[in-house]
Parts: structure tokens; sequence; C-alpha cells
């Protein structure tokens, strides 16, 4: 029965901490999202360009095949 409540504890103690952690990252989130408006408004204050977006054009992957044929001419 020992072995039982120590088991619990450790689960306990376990659910604990994610819980703090769960908190923390919830206060960091709020945190980051308070910055990155205060960044924008300064930008905006200072008329600096808009940010770039999270999306990239991503140039499409060449054919390793194609490449190697480029070299000679078929006739």
């Amino acid at each position: 029965m020992e072995c039982h409540q120590k088991l619990q504890a450790r689960i306990q103690e376990a659910e604990d901490t994610i819980q703090e952690q769960h908190l923390i990252i919830e206060a960091l989130v709020e945190d980051k999202a308070s910055l990155l408006q205060t960044i924008q408004g300064l930008q905006e204050d200072n008329g600096a360009p808009a940010p770039f977006d999270d999306e990239w054009e991503e140039e499409p992957e060449e054919d390793p095949e194609e490449e190697g044929l480029e070299r000679y001419s078929f006739r």
C-alpha cells in the first residue's frame, strides 16, 4: 500500500508541475502578444515599412536529373 501512496504522490507532483508550466506558457504568450503590439506601434510611429509576413514564396526544387542533362545538347 505504501508503494501506491508514493506513486500517487509522484503523479500529483507531476500534475502540479504541468499546471505550473501551463500557467507560465500562458503568461509568456500574453507577454509576446503585448510586445509585438508595442513593436508594431513603434514601427508605425517611426514610419517603418510593414514587416514581412510569415509566408515565404518557395522556389520549386530542381530535379537533379534535369540539372545534369543541361550540360548535353541533344540533336
